[in-house]
């Protein structure tokens, strides 16, 4: 089926994006948005627009059923859920299908199984992918041998849920606290234990998959520079793995995409223990990234083009032989938040917005001069993605862009991301994903 009109189902950056997407394959787009987002970007780039609700996410983004109504009103062909929100709810994705709106995205079969960890990790484990082995049992009576252990929640992700405990006298209290977090976040409160890996680099594959049976991957990014397992800088290649493992990643993200008959964009996401160069399984995003314009700009591939093709029934319009990675992109995102001050949130207007420009340089964003950042969603203005021949030229660009990126009247992540790309231990490669958080660079903040 011909999709001729797309429902965003999302705000901010990626509601921009993909209606830009649209706009080039000639879809028309509708955006909703809640009272607090009117003058949102999304809002003024779309065909049509619908207020969807008060501000509270759950009164306006989250409402499956004003979604569907709109869709329906305004005759949407299909909804792009984009990241967050309604993305990986099986729920929202049965309901579209039930009404006869195409879900952009994978088979709420699919968003089940990848959203339960444990069934994923089985899925996995069954596929021959390689996983961390769980610890089995009454885990309040593990061998000292087996610390330090990782707790995660079985639902949702965002490292709500999750605690490292590197002594037995701290499992039985470490375990209620990530249920009592991961039931508050995600209405689930199931959690289980692994051996935590503490050199460890956080390394995923972005794969896309169509209903013919291809699948492809587009490489890798390397998402390790991170705070309370939020990423905050993402690039490809990882410039410090052997190709060897390089090569079992990429092998592992298509086996485990091709045995559960998954459909549509997907991310595999993996921790590499870099003392060993081995690799173990996490899971698997069933939607878009925030960070894919980092493979879009190495491989030339639209991959929110791709998925509305996917999602039409075509086949993929490459296949693996074709796609060759060019160059080192990396991405910063930048939040409005205040380094200096426990990384509160700085909602509020924004007096100058001048956004950089320039040959291998993109920046995605809502937000203008004049615009007002609500204190009601995720903090994240706008990322900006360099692209260069090499990592050090790509480092160097982005340092540039970054300091050509005028925002005034709130304080951002900016001046943080500027000390990181100088850092010598980031230059060499020797991090992991708690060295920023370990590192003298955060000190002011703990």
């Amino acid at each position: 089926m011909k999709i001729k009109k797309i429902l965003i189902g999302n705000r901010g950056e990626i509601a921009v994006r993909v209606i830009r997407a649209c706009q080039e394959m000639g879809i028309k787009t509708i955006a909703v948005y809640s009272k607090a987002d009117a003058d949102s970007l999304h809002v003024k780039m779309a065909d049509q627009k619908v207020c969807i609700g008060p501000a509270p996410s759950n009164l306006s983004y989250l409402k499956m059923d004003s979604l569907l109504e709109i869709a329906h009103a305004y005759k949407a062909d299909a909804i792009h859920p984009g990241y967050g929100f309604l993305a990986e709810d099986a729920a929202f994705a049965r309901k579209c299908e039930e009404e006869n709106i195409i879900f952009i995205g994978p088979k709420a079969d699919h968003i089940d199984l990848m959203g339960d960890k444990i069934a994923a990790r089985d899925t996995a484990k069954k596929a021959g992918v390689s996983i961390i082995e769980g610890i089995e049992g009454d885990v309040e009576k593990a061998d000292p041998s087996d610390f330090p252990l990782l707790i995660k929640a079985a639902a949702g992700g965002g490292g709500k849920g999750m605690r490292i405990v590197h002594r037995p006298d701290q499992l039985k209290e470490a375990i209620q606290e990530a249920k009592k977090e991961a039931n508050a976040a995600f209405g689930d409160s199931s959690v289980y234990v692994e051996r935590y890996i503490e050199n460890a680099r956080h390394v995923e594959v972005q794969i896309l998959a169509d209903s013919h049976g291809n699948v492809v991957h587009l490489g890798e990014r390397e998402c390790s520079i991170q705070r309370r397992h939020q990423k905050l800088i993402e690039e490809t290649p990882c410039a410090f793995i052997p190709d060897t493992l390089r090569d079992r990643l990429y092998t592992d993200a298509v086996r485990l995409t091709t045995e559960t008959d998954y459909v549509n964009a997907g991310t595999i996401e993996f921790l590499v223990d870099v003392d060993r160069e081995a690799h173990y399984f996490i899971e698997m995003n069933t939607r878009i990234q925030v960070e894919h314009p980092v493979t879009e700009m190495v491989t030339g591939i639209d991959i929110v083009k791709e998925q509305i093709r996917i999602s039409e029934g075509e086949e993929l319009s490459i296949k693996q032989e074709d796609i060759v990675l060019s160059g080192h992109s990396i991405e910063s995102r930048v939040n409005a938040e205040d380094p200096e001050n426990n990384f509160m949130p700085s909602p509020g207007l924004i007096s100058e917005y001048i956004v950089p420009s320039g040959l291998g340089i993109r920046v995605e964003t809502f937000c203008y001069s004049g615009y007002e950042i609500q204190p009601f969603y995720d903090s994240m203005v706008g990322k900006v993605i360099v692209k260069g021949e090499t990592r050090e030229e790509a480092i160097n660009k982005l340092k540039t862009t970054l300091q050509s990126f005028y925002v005034e009247g709130i304080k951002t992540t900016i001046p943080l991301h500027l000390l990181i790309l100088e850092n010598n231990e980031f230059l060499e490669g020797s991090f992991n994903t708690k060295w920023l958080e370990n590192s003298h660079l955060l000190a002011n903040q703990k």
